[in-house]
């Protein structure tokens, strides 16, 4: 019988350069030519949303995340030398399979290739398989152990090259997949939570991000299917209450806005009551943010307002967790925001293993 089919992606850089990860940074500055690439044959539930990456960043942003985990001599490395190796990468909790793109550039990076198992896109649904509690397993010690383990995993890609250039990447490659994939699964279950109630309108993130982890953790959310709200202070304007504060009212706050941004800068009004979300309506925001209202409190202002100002767009945010989500959905709500999916998300479990000599 033929086993399980694999996506192989190789890649090639110029090989005169001191270090890997300089060899990576050289061919991104002058690259060659080629037709395809890791981000260009992506493809998840909802497209091509790795086309959206600027590839310069990903390299960038790879290369950094190397150079600090690595910033002299890797003596383990040395001890383990430029062996041909193969690694296997295995799933080992329930979830979102997300940062595939990221991945893969850590390893290009390091001239290595992965081949990722069929169906193992980002987006795809990790169902490790769970042994009963009948299972027994024949072996004692640490072999017993391996044996459970190995029944409890499931295999995402296989990673091949220099067993140094593999262990320099794995914790790196690791760190990045746990924490995408936790992102993507929280929020799809949040996701998934609007579907079964029919509500109409969109979860989001926030711009509280890990400093430097920006666009791995926006990329995410939108793999779980959860809109990435503002990328950054660029994108969006969102008045908060410092900003009323510092120019006297939501008014004048809105009007200086509007004069910089025009047309095409969206302004968004965070509101604590009632009266101020009407005063933003009338000012002129796009969005209004009712910020910490509880449940009742928010269905009814937020009913008040679409029917003064029915172009606004409404958004609930403050304190709300999954378990209470569904207690925040009305008509009259068009997002609902959650700082806490980029915030102290569950990390799926992930293991990279060197196949053992001798076993290849």
């Amino acid at each position: 019988q033929q086993g399980p089919k694999v996506v192989k992606t190789t890649y090639v850089l110029r090989k005169n350069l001191p270090t890997p990860w300089h060899r990576a940074e050289q061919a991104h500055r002058h690259p060659l030519p080629k037709k395809d690439s890791a981000t260009s044959e992506l493809k998840t539930m909802q497209g091509n949303i790795a086309q959206a990456l600027p590839p310069w960043q990903v390299t960038r942003a790879v290369l950094g995340w190397l150079e600090e985990d690595v910033p002299s001599m890797d003596i383990g490395g040395f001890v383990v030398g430029e062996t041909p190796t193969t690694a296997l990468l295995y799933g080992k909790s329930k979830g979102i399979l997300c940062g595939k793109v990221f991945f893969d550039a850590v390893f290009k990076a390091l001239d290595c290739t992965v081949e990722w198992m069929e169906g193992m896109e980002d987006g795809a649904v990790l169902s490790p398989p769970v042994p009963s509690k009948a299972t027994t397993y024949p072996n004692q010690g640490k072999q017993d152990e391996t044996d459970r383990e190995q029944s409890i995993k499931v295999h995402v890609a296989t990673v091949k090259g220099k067993a140094r250039h593999i262990l320099l990447g794995e914790r790196t490659a690791l760190n990045i997949l746990t924490r995408a994939s936790g992102i993507a699964t929280i929020s799809r279950a949040s996701v998934d939570i609007g579907r079964r109630a029919g509500w109409h309108g969109t979860i989001a993130g926030t711009r509280k991000t890990t400093p430097g982890f920006r666009m791995v953790e926006k990329y995410a959310l939108l793999i779980g299917g959860a809109a990435t709200h503002r990328q950054d202070l660029s994108q969006m304007v969102m008045l908060k209450d410092n900003h009323v504060w510092s120019t006297g009212s939501i008014t004048k706050a809105v009007k200086a806005a509007r004069g910089v941004g025009s047309f095409s800068i969206k302004i968004e009004v965070e509101c604590q009551t009632l009266s101020q979300a009407q005063e933003a309506g009338a000012a002129g925001a796009d969005v209004i943010m009712l910020d910490n209202f509880a449940p009742p409190q928010l269905k009814e202002t937020a009913a008040l307002v679409k029917s003064q100002y029915p172009h606004v767009v409404i958004e609930a945010s403050g304190g709300i967790t999954t378990e209470t989500l569904e207690e925040y959905f009305s008509p009259h709500v068009d997002v609902i925001s959650r700082g806490s999916l980029t915030q102290g998300y569950p990390a799926l479990d992930f293991s990279l293993k060197i196949v053992p000599l001798g076993t290849r």
